[in-house]
């Protein structure tokens, strides 16, 4: 095989971190985590929190000063709950926000999540709004009910782009819901398929592109990717301390190199989500429950600097 044709399956699959130690890949994902993200989906829970509980402020602002040195965007996924304060205190730290309202099978909480959406808009804290997330996916609403609420804000909010998130092969089975969307939001998993880590990044190219033809033109924004530290395996997909190292390294670089915009998932681990999705469901954060960086070597942390500056 030429040196040309190993390159290019090489920058296809991913770098070649195999042969590198866990010290060494602690110490390549530092330099990739320095270089900055595009974006981050942000995990506002404690522990002892889920969903429905309210959170404050301080916590908020606490996790954003963690995070704000490492990445342009941020996600939510909700604007009830005290939700609706992290958009604005991201707009303090200069951090661009993708927002979105939950909606689920409560018709008062999607009316309040809509408005608490609209208002953040007008009042200039929406960079992009998502208007649902996977809702689809779990069956909570008729299609024909999310395309009301996804014009509802188009027609209150007209000139924020728009869009609905949900699993990337959604766009290309829901024709009429990509066409209401100005921008497609698309979640982008490689592990819930049972990828092995080997061919994820592959995998997720591939995802990528199916959600990039139905899309028909429109921007294509990853809206989640990321990897388990920890839990129990999904067929070939395996959650492990360096294989998360990998995932993240082989994603931000991709993302760095061809200009994919993309969100990753997520930035501190949070225990309720494992009722949810069993027990990785703990464990998809940079950052632990405790808010401590889970992938640096501690000898590099005490160097206390970063390497490179996001602009």
């Amino acid at each position: 095989m030429s040196s040309g044709r190993n390159h290019k399956i090489m920058s296809l699959s991913g770098g070649n971190l195999d042969n590198k130690t866990t010290k060494g890949l602690q110490y390549v994902f530092e330099k990739v985590l320095n270089r900055g993200m595009h974006g981050l989906c942000f995990s506002p829970y404690e522990e002892g929190q889920e969903p429905g509980a309210q959170i404050t402020e301080e916590q908020i602002r606490r996790r954003m000063e963690i995070i704000k040195p490492y990445t342009k965007w941020i996600r939510s996924f909700s604007c009830t709950d005290g939700n609706e304060a992290i958009p604005r205190i991201a707009k303090e730290y200069g951090i661009k926000t993708l927002v979105g309202a939950w909606l689920g099978n409560d018709a008062e909480i999607n009316k309040k999540e809509i408005a608490g959406l609209i208002q953040l808009a007008k009042e200039g804290y929406v960079d992009i709004a998502a208007v649902g997330n996977e809702v689809m996916y779990r069956g909570d609403l008729t299609e024909d009910e999310l395309l009301d609420f996804m014009k509802e804000v188009k027609t209150a909010i007209p000139e924020i782009p728009m869009g609905y998130v949900d699993a990337y092969y959604e766009f290309t089975e829901r024709p009429k819901i990509t066409e209401a969307c100005d921008v497609i939001l698309a979640n982008c998993y490689p592990y819930w398929e049972g990828c092995s880590l080997e061919y994820s990044l592959l995998y997720m190219k591939d995802m990528f592109a199916q959600a990039t033809k139905a899309a028909n033109g429109k921007k294509v924004i990853i809206t989640e990717t990321g990897w388990p530290s920890q839990g129990e395996g999904l067929h070939g997909a395996l959650p492990s301390f360096e294989n998360a190292i990998k995932y993240f390294i082989n994603g931000q670089n991709w993302s760095n190199e061809d200009q994919i915009e993309m969100f990753y998932f997520s930035s501190f681990d949070e225990s309720w989500k494992v009722g949810a999705e069993g027990d990785v469901g703990a464990y998809w954060g940079l950052w632990d429950k405790d808010e401590r960086i889970k992938f640096v070597e501690k000898s590099f942390k005490s160097r206390g600097k970063r390497l490179f500056n996001l602009s």
